[in-house]
């Protein structure tokens, strides 16, 4: 499971994902950016289904 905090870039808030609490390189992204993944969901479901090579 991944972790997830928020944080601040250049005053902005930020949601910060890591796969581990080492993770030097996280997924992170702004307010802007996550009402466009929410917007999106489901084709980045079914992005996610068609191309997932862990599930083979």
């Amino acid at each position: 499971m991944a972790i997830v905090e928020e944080s601040e870039y250049k005053g902005n808030p930020v949601l910060v994902i890591k796969n581990t609490e080492e993770d030097r390189y996280p997924f992170s992204f702004g307010v802007k950016k996550a009402k466009m993944i929410l917007e999106n969901l489901e084709a980045i479901k079914k992005f996610v289904d068609k191309n997932d090579k862990e599930k083979i």
